[in-house]
């Protein structure tokens, strides 16, 4: 009887160059991705984008037949990113950058390549900041990811505030932002958080499809006719917080906080809804590898559990509370 063969290995190295040399070369490729918003032509090769994703596997599979394809679009996910997960696919490994992680992790998750999103939850942790941790809460809580929730939620309460003056907390979700306002462990008094709560009620809130132009929650009718009682109901312990999340009804009239868009009062400043960079997009964006094999985007089929037009139920039972020195009518 033969025995087994033994199996030997030549050096990684080497084969990974190899195949690194094929990343976005049109030299061999047989199919041709324009991605981001620039529309950058990115070239790679079926059968090794098949073999190695699932959802590349459904996306590029033999229905799309023989001779050269249209183009497939991919206008939602920024170029860099995309690059980035091919390079893991190609090579498995990848190079990482604070100013793009975040995106990298977003496309990881969607494309379901769950040793990049490890690898991309490793470098985010290692590089947490005051300026990354608000937009890293958002993308942890649209895709569930509670140890990254957890580890940012820590992160804000040890640094509050700092966080709480970033454009990345003005452009937090009411989902994203519920838990850190109802945190006892923030380190900053209640006067300045219930500025930043207004603040944020006038930018974020706005962008995020929260208020109307009585006040009440564009979707979910929350305050309708006295827009301070709903918000005032998810802080039942904080009238004061209640008070500031219902000056949004001044945000829904002029993004700047008034009817002439005058800016809010602590001076913090975001973009009223401009793309949130770095992050997954809301419910109702296109998906970020949704696209027909004719050069057309298909919109995502299930949306994400925030977003804008999308309402929040208030949390159930009392939050946890600090003795507050602003609280009452007198807001």
């Amino acid at each position: 009887m033969e025995t087994p063969g033994l199996a030997v290995h030549g050096e990684a190295a080497p084969f990974s160059t190899a195949l690194r040399s094929l990343l976005n070369n049109p030299q061999y490729s047989d199919v041709c991705f324009v991605v981001g918003q620039e529309r950058q032509e990115v070239f790679a090769h079926r059968c090794l984008l098949a073999c190695r994703c699932n959802f590349f596997q459904r996306l590029l599979g033999p229905k799309l037949g023989p001779g050269t394809p249209s183009p497939v679009v991919l206008s939602t996910v920024p170029a860099e990113a995309f690059l980035a997960v091919l390079e893991f696919l190609y090579t498995n490994s990848v190079r990482l950058h604070r100013h793009s992680v975040l995106e990298v992790l977003t496309a990881a998750v969607e494309y379901g390549l769950e040793e990049l999103r490890e690898l991309c939850l490793e470098f985010v942790v290692k590089v947490l900041d005051v300026e990354l941790v608000c937009e890293a809460l958002q993308v942890a809580v649209t895709f569930g990811l509670g140890p990254l929730q957890e580890r940012c939620i820590a992160f804000i309460e040890a640094h509050s505030q700092e966080a709480l003056r970033t454009r990345g907390f003005l452009e937090l979700s009411a989902p994203a932002l519920l838990p850190l306002l109802r945190s006892d462990k923030l380190c900053v008094d209640e006067a300045e958080l219930v500025l930043a709560a207004r603040s944020w009620a006038r930018v974020g809130a706005v962008s995020w499809g929260y208020g109307g132009p009585r006040g009440g929650d564009a979707e979910g009718g929350l305050g309708r006719g006295n827009p301070a009682s709903g918000w005032r109901g998810w802080y039942p312990a904080r009238p004061g917080l209640g008070l500031a999340l219902a000056g949004r009804d001044g945000a829904a009239r002029g993004r700047g906080g008034g009817p002439g868009g005058a800016g809010a009062e602590t001076g913090l400043t975001g973009p009223g809804g401009a793309e949130r960079p770095g992050r997954a997009e809301p419910a109702g964006a296109a998906h970020p590898g949704r696209a027909d094999r004719g050069g057309v985007e298909v919109p995502r089929s299930a949306e994400r559990g925030c977003g804008p037009g999308r309402p929040v139920s208030p949390p159930q039972g009392n939050p946890a509370s600090r003795a507050s020195l602003l609280s009452g009518p007198a807001l």
